[in-house]
């Protein structure tokens, strides 16, 4: 595994993109391995999933902290710890202080169900509903101070359909998200993304982004 980036991923769920990126990673040709699995959530099963993998699994409980900055500074100790030089956010439920982001500059990745600007926050599949949007999809970006507005890397398309809910639609585009991370990730380990005022420059082809069908 010499030479490949080493990647720390925050959790707090289940875990089903940190899933995808383990998958990928057992590719010994894939640029990226993950070195630690950091939960703010006793018990998630992501954890599992990155015991089953062999990855070790670091359990930080927010709440055991009486500041946002104490917290941090656990999760900074730990990613020193495996020499981190990625952090990845896979369903990691804390907005991160602006201190701690401006440690990692354009070192943080996150994936956002919906085709950001559009759509932030939480709540984005009912709001892409009400909207009557005719596609909604994820997108992969560098985390910055304001939350889902960092450089983006990729995205993903997924056609709405006349009778979505917004379960059906968040398992759809979950599905697309389990594909996209990965590319991404690679595509930043391969070092093919830069930053040029605020925007990146990605060095891939066309068919290295998955364009969701709209029978998926």
């Amino acid at each position: 595994m010499s030479g490949r980036m080493k990647v720390g991923a925050l959790i707090s769920g289940r875990g089903t993109n940190l899933q995808a990126l383990i998958d990928a990673a057992k590719d010994p040709a894939y640029p990226a391995e993950i070195v630690v699995v950091i939960s703010n959530r006793p018990g998630a099963q992501g954890l599992e999933r990155a015991a089953q993998a062999g990855i070790p699994a670091v359990t930080i409980d927010h709440k055991a902290y009486e500041s946002r900055e104490a917290f941090e500074a656990e999760v900074q100790k730990a990613l020193g710890a495996h020499n981190v030089e990625l952090v990845t956010l896979a369903g990691f439920m804390r907005v991160l202080t602006n201190s701690f982001i401006e440690r990692w500059p354009n070192k943080i990745v996150n994936i956002h169900p919906s085709l950001l600007p559009s759509f932030p926050g939480v709540h984005v599949h009912e709001q892409a509903l009400e909207a009557g949007v005719k596609v909604s999809g994820c997108t992969v970006h560098f985390v910055v101070p304001e939350v889902d507005a960092g450089p983006i890397i990729g995205q993903a398309v997924v056609p709405l359909r006349d009778d979505d809910t917004p379960d059906a639609l968040a398992t759809r585009i979950l599905n697309a998200e389990h594909k996209l991370y990965p590319t991404c990730l690679r595509l930043i380990a391969e070092g093919r993304v830069r930053i040029e005022k605020g925007r990146t420059l990605v060095d891939a082809r066309p068919s290295e982004f998955e364009v969701i069908s709209p029978s998926s």
